[in-house]
């Protein structure tokens, strides 16, 4: 890949002959034309597929979540691709002959404000989840005034479901209506805090899974 400047012909993005234009954080850069190969790819490749089409289907459900408290932008690595690489490595494990989550170790947030503390998830009534949780405000920098933040995934459908200011750290409990197209279904549901000004992040919670009525 190389950059160039615009000069007399201007930026160009797509097919040119040999050579593909684009824009990559702000820069005008080139790449050759990948070269046509007929090599089966390696078992490993293949666990890499998998896992990177798992994440992706995962993530896409949560940008928002990601983009803002996932880690923090460095200048080369993105919030997404910090979680990608988290998730690829520690929340993916093999059941034969499977790759499947361990929805305990799935991370919609990373970061130093102080987590949700005791965290739980019942049935409420038709298609409410009651969230709770001990109000530990004033330890550390944690604040009464900290939005929960909450994702809530169905892994048949695919679907997710997350709000980005719940309730706050000191009400204790909320309870979230989810839509109808997933009565029926199980779904796992994660938490975190983060401060008023987006500024400071806890690292989320796996608060577990609750079958709809």
């Amino acid at each position: 890949m190389a950059t160039y400047n615009k000069g007399i012909l201007g930026a160009f993005s797509g097919k040119v002959g040999p050579v593909v234009g684009a824009t990559w954080r702000g820069k005008y850069v080139m790449r050759s034309l990948p070269k046509k190969g007929n090599r089966l790819p390696t078992e490993f490749q293949q666990v890499q597929r998998t896992k990177f089409t798992m994440v992706t289907e995962f993530l896409s459900g949560i940008q928002p979540v990601v983009k803002r408290y996932f880690g923090r932008e460095n200048g080369t690595k993105t919030r997404r691709n910090q979680a990608m690489s988290y998730l690829i490595k520690e929340a993916i494990v093999f059941n034969d002959p499977d790759y499947e989550w361990d929805y305990s170790k799935i991370l919609i947030s990373k970061g130093d404000l102080l987590g949700i503390d005791n965290g739980q998830v019942e049935l409420g009534t038709d298609q409410n989840i009651d969230l709770s949780w001990i109000n530990n405000s004033d330890q550390g920098e944690a604040l009464a005034t900290d939005k929960l933040v909450v994702v809530v995934y169905e892994p048949t459908l695919k679907a997710t479901v997350y709000s980005l200011n719940a309730s706050t750290r000191s009400s204790e409990s909320v309870t979230l209506e989810l839509p109808n197209y997933l009565s029926g279904f199980k779904v796992h549901v994660w938490a975190t805090f983060a401060s008023e000004d987006d500024a400071f992040v806890a690292t989320s919670h796996y608060l577990g899974s609750v079958t709809l009525s």
